[in-house]
């Protein structure tokens, strides 16, 4: 059985198969103009709608599209009351279109949903998804530290801790567009950073909450002082890390003996990955399913599928 997952994020354009055991994932990027940091809905929605048709060649030409039996959707970027972005409309009405032509079963879940399950599979911990977990969603919009459950075969997530205010992901490409990088700036300001090591700034722990706004403004100074770019980036991402470690320890102290995922485009970042892995025994997504990608998505439909096929 081939489950098909569509998801069309504020970042990128995904589509991806899902056999059971093995997959494909074909995505893009959307382009934004030098010197901005993102895109209006409008303009993301408009780029969807234009690269749909060629993420679907790449999975013709890859031999993928033969024999689906399902397909899936995100059609919100989390799984609570009230959330909603336009850009998800794109993936989520091509989706029921397609299971309409196809007259097979289409389920919706939601992009966080999609990237814990992108990340354990990818991880090959695939069975995390059985079981309570800690999950970090660390990506361009969100920085959510969760508590993530079983809810038959997909999952419930419920928000704990992360950011009052802007994102990981936001500082890091706040700080790779100030320095000229274009947008997103994630890989530009790691590659920036290597061996940069020195340097950090311990942002204040609330409970499980901080706030990364203030370390925004030092980033600015020091770029104002005229200091490398390299030790920005290298400041930026060590103060990143840190912060994200100080808050795991301290909900694995409230969530004693659980496993640690951690997903989002921010999650492939070296540094966090190094550190998060010693002091947490963290499990990380390959960086390529780390990112915005559809995967997940299909993974979930196979998943709601199987068990359906099986009631």
């Amino acid at each position: 059985m081939r489950a098909l997952g569509i998801d069309t994020s504020n970042y990128t354009t995904s589509a991806a198969v899902f056999d059971g055991s093995e997959g494909y994932n074909a995505g893009r990027l959307l382009t934004v103009r030098p010197g901005e940091l993102g895109l209006r809905q409008s303009d993301a929605l408009f780029q969807h709608v234009k690269a749909l048709p060629q993420r679907f060649q790449e999975l013709k030409e890859e031999g993928w599209l033969e024999g689906l039996s399902v397909v899936g959707v995100s059609s919100r970027p989390r799984e609570v009351e009230g959330s909603y972005m336009p850009c998800f409309l794109a993936g989520d009405s091509l989706g029921h279109a397609l299971a309409l032509t196809l007259n097979v079963p289409c389920y919706q879940v939601s992009h966080q949903q999609g990237h814990v399950a992108a990340a354990a599979w990818s991880a090959g911990h695939l069975e995390l998804m059985d079981r309570p977990m800690l999950a970090w969603h660390l990506s361009g919009g969100t920085t959510e530290l969760l508590y993530v459950e079983p809810e038959g075969v997909n999952v419930r997530a419920r928000r704990i801790g992360g950011t009052s205010d802007i994102s990981a992901g936001q500082l890091i490409d706040r700080t790779g567009v100030l320095l000229g990088l274009d947008f997103p700036a994630g890989k530009a300001v790691d590659a920036l950073a290597e061996g940069q090591t020195d340097q950090k700034f311990s942002v204040k722990l609330n409970d499980l909450t901080f706030s990364l706004s203030g370390m925004e403004n030092k980033m600015r100074a020091m770029a104002e002082r005229g200091e490398e770019p390299s030790r920005i980036c290298g400041f930026v991402l060590e103060t990143v890390a840190d912060v994200v470690r100080r808050t795991t320890l301290a909900a694995l102290g409230q969530y004693p003996g659980l496993p640690v995922l951690c997903s989002g485009g921010v999650a492939s970042n070296r540094r966090l990955r190094t550190v998060l892995t010693e002091s947490c025994g963290a499990v990380f997504a390959q960086p390529r399913y780390a990112t915005d990608n559809a995967m997940g998505v299909a993974i979930l439909a196979h998943r709601l599928r199987e068990r359906e096929l099986e009631a």
